[in-house]
């Protein structure tokens, strides 16, 4: 006879319903068939070993198990579970009353324990878009498919469990978890606050300034003068994640396997720091089997490239494109996915190899041209995607020993919500542009005019200040989210003067 029973794949970041057939009839062979790869064929000693662990066989008949559609590729483990259900009902050892109204998914252990999957979140929204009553899976996956409401969600430890549950004789509570409740009351659960910052006022300024409007920052400094510490503390001053975002961010982390166990929605914005010796592939995604990479997993949240000369120039510019459309594609010869890549870019670089030009205390040791040699390994294109160039000078010992309370990062987020507020009503009629980072140039022109005074000062500091053509946009972008901070409508001569100093790299003579 034949038997259905139901799981999912993961392609990109969603999932696709996956129908498992199985036929016994006569003969004595096993087949299985719909492109499983090698993971998936193996299933067939696993399941094997586990039925037997708990008293039942494998049928000494021809098995054909077909995964359909057909034509798209099984990965993974997790049809173990979904196949052995599948056989016991095919060979009538058990009879499943209610087998085709749950998806199933789970790689089982010789001695038939559930061992946890990736992709959860995905497959069990599509399990509800599908209309199934629930879906079946190892209990350390529970609660992440618990995410979705209006769904049966069982978890179960063993074969015999998910067994004892679809015959009927044995109960099993669904989990269900109030969503809502976890996310508003995890928004707050920041470990680093801009209040244990002492000093870096200035800094402190362009992080609250690139918040806002959602633009790109290199910071440029001496060791130990505290890039990092900021960039760490950015993701607390961030407008919070709302519920589709943070289920977005939970979706491309489930399916990278990032979650880890009894995990459930991710309310913060994420912050990845890649090490400078991390590969292309390890960086925007892919892979023969393709998986998201960093930047996909920075979605919604920071991506903080430490010293940014160090890492190899090719990783740098597979960057340029994702930085512009905000979603990187992985093509390959079977398969095309898309992961979304929408997240503010933050590095830091020392100002030369010895990390002291420009030091107001130390000597540079670097000789004649070595300086701007370590400037040029990041190239010019990806400096025009990042707005505000800013320069981190050390903190002076009056400032560390300093008694005062700096400004905590809930005071500092209220303001950046605020500006940002200005900007979603000021681009609610254009699709995908909800800050002022995203304008395109032609929208520049229109948002960010400037008065008489404006432009004589823009003029007079790009020729004396010797600042690239590139750099004009990159001014008025940042002069725009400068006057939302400060509740202006319009662009002011201090809101210009202001962002002209962030665009330390295009001087001419920088590094001269």
């Amino acid at each position: 006879m034949v038997t259905k029973t139901y799981g999912s794949t993961v392609s990109g970041v969603d999932a696709i319903l996956i129908t498992i057939e199985v036929n016994v009839g006569q003969g004595t062979s096993f087949y299985m068939v719909g492109l499983p790869d090698s993971a998936v064929k193996e299933s067939q000693q696993r399941v094997e070993s586990a039925l037997k662990y708990f008293g039942y066989r494998m049928p000494r008949q021809k098995v054909v198990i077909n995964l359909a559609p057909a034509d798209i590729r099984k990965e993974g483990s997790a049809y173990d579970l979904p196949i052995a259900m599948g056989i016991l009902k095919a060979s009538e050892q058990v009879e499943f009353a209610e087998l085709d109204e749950y998806v199933i998914m789970g790689e089982l252990s010789l001695d038939g324990q559930l061992r946890p999957i990736k992709g959860v979140l995905p497959i069990a929204i599509e399990a509800r878009k599908n209309g199934f009553k629930g879906i079946i899976l190892p209990q350390p996956n529970a609660a992440e498919a618990s995410i979705v409401n209006n769904l049966d969600v069982i978890g179960v430890e063993d074969l015999a469990q998910a067994i004892g549950f679809l015959e009927g004789e044995l109960e099993i509570t669904p989990l269900v978890t109030d969503t809502r409740d976890i996310f508003y009351n995890s928004l707050e659960d920041y470990e680093f606050d801009f209040a244990d910052v002492q000093g870096q006022e200035n800094i402190k300024r362009a992080m609250e300034i690139a918040a806002t409007g959602g633009h790109n920052v290199i910071m440029v400094g001496p060791p130990g003068a505290g890039k990092t510490m900021l960039a760490k503390r950015l993701p607390s001053i961030l407008p919070p994640l709302t519920l589709q975002e943070a289920l977005e961010t939970t979706k491309i982390h489930s399916v990278a396997g990032r979650l880890g166990r009894e995990a459930s929605l991710i309310a913060q914005r994420p912050f990845r720091s890649p090490h400078h010796t991390i590969s292309d592939v390890a960086l925007v995604g892919g892979g023969g089997n393709p998986q998201p990479g960093e930047i996909s997993l920075a979605h919604n949240g920071v991506l903080f490239l430490d010293e940014l000369p160090e890492f190899k120039r090719t990783v740098l510019e597979v960057m340029r494109q994702p930085l512009e459309e905000r979603r990187v594609s992985i093509s390959r010869a079977r398969i095309s996915v898309d992961y979304p890549a929408n997240f503010m870019l933050i590095s830091s670089m020392n100002p030369c190899p010895c990390g002291y030009y420009n030091h107001p205390e130390k000597e540079c040791v670097c000789g004649p041209g070595v300086v701007q040699r370590y400037l040029n390994k990041v190239s010019g294109p990806l400096l025009d995607r990042i707005d505000l160039h800013v320069e981190v000078t050390p903190v002076k010992f009056d400032e560390m020993t300093s008694t005062r309370k700096a400004e905590k990062s809930n005071v500092i987020r209220d303001r950046v919500v605020r500006g940002r507020d200005r900007q979603v009503e000021r681009f609610k009629e254009h699709k995908d542009i909800y800050c002022n980072a995203m304008m395109p140039s032609h929208l520049v022109k229109e948002v960010c005019k400037i008065n008489e005074a404006g432009k004589t000062l823009l003029k007079t500091a790009m020729e004396r200040l010797g600042l690239s053509a590139r750099a004009y946009d990159r001014i008025l972008k940042v002069a725009r989210t400068i006057a939302d901070l400060s509740d202006s409508e319009n662009i002011k001569v201090e809101h210009l003067a202001e962002a002209i100093q962030y665009r330390s790299l295009d001087r001419e003579g920088w590094a001269g």
